[in-house]
């Protein structure tokens, strides 16, 4: 299931209506709009004042708006980021760090307390407060440098007011709507703190399984057997789908890639499953949907990339070639932000960074390249508690539950205050709301995640920044606990490779896939794997590593990551490709791999409907059957096959699964593939039959009504000639912003979001412009960038992101880069700074 984004839809209240009314009034019908926009364009040239610089540097933008910084120092390298960021993205900054505090009721008011106490009972803030101290003295000086030239662009552009600074529309387009509203808002002035609590939105949206353990007790509870459950979740499919790593095992302590050992799978005791009511399942899903998702679906799924390194000796120049697409939600503007860093301290970085966050996320310096994929791990746990009054259950005896209160602001209304108690497994999510409490009866809910240990994820961009070989690479990985990522790694000298980081838990007892008994001591973590132990690559014989969320090893491997894996039909489409390409493969060929539009599962299922008896079908059944004789598989937005399969699709799994009701209906990824796959073996299982009509239908019966149901479809809403039918006339995407691209006020969305367009591709295909069948052909997930390093010549190497580097509406680099985007299409990723010279529009001096 996707749900909704719900939290955004919330902001369609009385409040947003009148808001609406009142900005139509004053920017629309007072003809303010230019003033209102160009008021808030930041200057890119010429001469400004950074306080607080050593030096002078020098920002040098292309025609796409990409900064290149050069800097004398780190320290002025990265107050200077922070000036840049603010300048293109302060907006955006600053609502990501309400997010991650819990107080997105002090921007929006009462409409988003909901979302507060959650995010407050879970205390990302707090944890992010901790791990300061961890950090090394270096990284702070990163972070507090950062910092500081964040303020001193708020300092620079608008009035101070208190210990903070006017809200002023000459910030951004979006402070002057605010304002409408709420006229009290004034902005704080930014903190490390700030920047290291993105990094728990990043692990929020990047979660693992909790969704799936959610999904899995209510479907329980609604009655399905434990075997019927486990029918929808299916085993990885390892003998057609290769993991990362093919091979190696634990010796001595560590991982050793050459090692062989016995594949004898031991799968980890089972969780007891403990009667819980599906409405109290339901709520606690909605209200998990209701969250902010900053970079992902609502409920996580859809979210996933793809990456691939190959070795020089597979292609045309001799050297390495590192592809990088992450798999993000859709947004106006784009998660990412293009950037160089470099200074005479011998920092010399570019890729993409996070608004709000020092240093290069993904990218390459002069010496070595990384992308990354989610590992998608098993690291959060829901335990079920008892709790008598403040007192929670533990072996045979009571123990107190640690409790702290927190103050909700809201804007327009009261301050709310709320009660947050802890278990030692982690925060009671069941007293976030009045219908969780009730869920289950006696029993809380608590949630024991990675995210919540303090850490030192915050070293981990500073270190994989400054790396120059696989040892510092992998010291830099180390430090990468939370979210588990999978990295591709590359260097100069012709290296490749691929190393799994993140804090993942051991269990005592559980297997991670439904909730666990809280009071059993049995069922608690032990520990984490230690990072010696986790896969890892270098030079593979085979000479490529592709990485697509796919399972990272087989089952000779020792520890236990997750079952929930994506089911591999990406990664195996990507070591196909590069398999067929020869050794001589180009960045053009790369190119065109990142843009791969074939469904993996169509030759699996096009067969069976071809086979599927149909009663008297019309001219137009036969025409549309006509599309998928010769049908490449290809899902490019003119396609008339794709539009019509996967609307057979769509009807296939609504019509089959309606056992599952629309609160977890069947979404069409390639989790489905693997379940759809079985039952077209088993002709006769009971999925087949459709719970509604009096028959007992068999699969022959569903698929000839799945085609019957999407040419009626189709026919209705493009036409009754079936060439003509389009994909990208239903496959569509709309970039819309964060805050008020929803707001349920036209002219407001109207200054905020793009055009909707069609697109290629689909979803658990390789362009991945996921969706969800439950609810519609619409893009809920999509490669937010495309990254292609050339380690032969790092100045000609390529990438791409989603809209634009700049979040100003209206601005020349809001969506500039987005048809290129949309056509697979690139720009040059330069490195080189005669060339960066050469090529820049503006350059503007930052002085002391």
């Amino acid at each position: 299931m996707k749900p909704p984004r719900l939290w955004l839809r919330r902001l369609r209240t009385t409040a947003f209506w009148l808001l609406g009314v009142v900005t139509v009034l004053a920017v629309v019908v007072a003809g303010l709009t230019v003033w209102s926009v160009r008021r808030a364009l930041p200057t890119l040239d010429g001469e400004l004042t950074l306080t607080g610089l050593g030096a002078p540097v020098t920002v040098r933008r292309d025609a796409h708006g990409i900064p290149q910084i050069y800097a004398k120092t780190s320290d002025d390298m990265y107050r200077a980021q922070g000036f840049v960021h603010a300048q293109d993205r302060f907006w955006e900054m600053d609502f990501r760090r309400h997010v991650t505090a819990g107080r997105v009721s002090e921007l929006f008011g009462q409409s988003q307390l909901e979302t507060d106490k959650y995010l407050r009972t879970m205390g990302w803030r707090r944890v992010a407060e901790q791990e300061v101290a961890l950090l090394t003295p270096e990284s702070r000086k990163g972070l507090e440098a950062y910092a500081e030239g964040v303020n001193a662009w708020l300092a620079a552009n608008t009035d101070t007011e208190g210990d903070g600074f006017a809200a002023s529309g000459a910030l951004s387009l979006e402070y002057g709507i605010l304002g409408l509203q709420n006229s009290d808002y004034v902005i704080e002035r930014w903190t490390p703190v700030d920047s290291l609590a993105w990094l728990k939105a990043m692990a929020w949206d990047l979660r693992g399984n909790m969704e799936a353990e959610i999904r899995r007790a209510a479907l329980a509870a609604e009655g399905l057997s434990k075997e019927q459950v486990d029918q929808l979740y299916p085993a990885y499919p390892i003998d057609r789908n290769l993991p990362i790593v093919t091979g190696g095992a634990i010796v001595n302590g560590a991982f050793d890639a050459k090692a062989t050992a016995p594949v004898t799978p031991v799968a980890p005791p089972t969780t007891p499953t403990t009667a819980l009511a599906a409405d109290g399942l339901n709520d606690m899903a909605d209200a998990l949907a209701a969250l902010p998702g900053l970079m992902g679906n609502a409920d996580g799924d859809g979210i996933g990339s793809n990456s691939w390194v190959i070795s020089g000796k597979l292609t045309a120049t001799g050297k390495p070639i590192l592809a990088n697409d992450p798999h993000l939600s859709p947004s106006q503007p784009g998660i990412w932000y293009q950037m160089g860093l470099h200074c005479e301290c011998g920092s010399d970085v570019a890729g993409f960074t996070f608004s709000g966050v020092p240093g290069v996320v993904i990218g390459h310096n002069a010496n070595i390249a990384w992308g990354f994929t989610n590992l998608d791990p098993d690291v959060i746990d829901m335990y079920l508690e008892q709790v008598e009054g403040d007192k929670v259950k533990v072996g045979e005896g009571w123990e107190p539950l640690a409790s702290r209160q927190e103050v909700l602001k809201v804007a327009g209304g009261e301050d709310v205050t709320i009660t947050v108690r802890t278990s030692k497994h982690g925060p009671l999510l069941s007293d976030a709301s009045e219908s969780l409490k009730k869920l289950g009866g006696q029993y809380a809910i608590a949630m024991r995640w990675t995210a919540l240990d303090p850490g030192r994820t915050g070293d981990a961009v500073f270190a994989i920044n400054k790396a120059a070989n696989w040892d510092e690479f992998r010291a830099a990985a180390a430090l990468f606990e939370v979210p588990a990522q999978n990295i591709v790694y590359a260097d100069v000298a012709g290296n490749i490779g691929y190393q799994s980081p993140g804090r993942i838990p051991v269990r005592g007892k559980g297997d991670g896939k439904w909730f666990a008994p809280g009071w059993d001591p049995a069922y608690d973590w032990t520990g984490f794997i230690p990072f010696n132990e986790l896969p890892n690559v270098l030079n593979p014989e085979r000479g490529y590593v592709v990485t697509a969320n796919q399972a990272v090893i087989g089952d000779q491997y020792q520890q236990h990551l997750t079952d929930d894996w994506s089911y591999g039909y990406r990664s195996q489409r990507i070591y196909d490709m590069i398999g067929a390409a020869g050794a001589k493969i180009t960045l053009d060929d790369v190119q065109k791999q990142q843009f791969d539009n074939r469904n993996g599962f169509a030759p699996a299922l096009i067969p069976a409907l071809q086979k599927a008896p149909r009663q008297a079908p019309s001219q137009v059944e036969k025409n549309a059957d006509a599309l998928l004789v010769d049908w490449d598989f290809q899902q490019g937005e003119d396609s008339a096959a794709a539009a019509y399969y996967n609307a057979v699709w769509k009807n296939l799994l609504g019509l089959t699964f309606d056992e599952l009701g629309s609160d977890y209906a069947a979404d069409g990824g390639d989790r489905w593939f693997e379940v759809v796959r079985g039952l077209l073996n088993s002709p006769d299982d009971k999925w087949w039959d459709n719970k509604g009509t009096p028959a007992v239908e068999k699969r022959d019966d569903m698929l000839a009504q799945a085609m019957s149901a999407a040419v009626k479809e189709l026919s209705e809403a493009q036409g009754e000639d079936p060439k003509q039918w389009r994909w990208g006339d239903m496959h569509t995407l709309t970039p819309t912003h964060a805050t008020f691209g929803e707001s349920g006020i036209g002219p407001i969305e109207w200054l905020f979001n793009r055009d909707t367009v069609g697109v290629s591709g689909g979803d658990a295909i390789v362009n991945a412009t996921g969706w969800s069948a439950g609810q519609g052909y619409e893009v809920d997930a999509v490669p937010s960038m495309r990254m292609i390093v050339n380690m032969a010549d790092l100045d000609d190497s390529r990438w791409i992101q989603l809209t634009g580097n700049s979040g100003h509406a209206f601005h020349d680099n809001y969506a500039d880069q987005f048809e290129l985007w949309r056509t697979g299409q690139t720009l040059p990723f330069r490195f080189a700074k005669a060339t960066i010279e050469k090529e820049s529009t503006q350059t503007q001096t930052l002085k002391p």
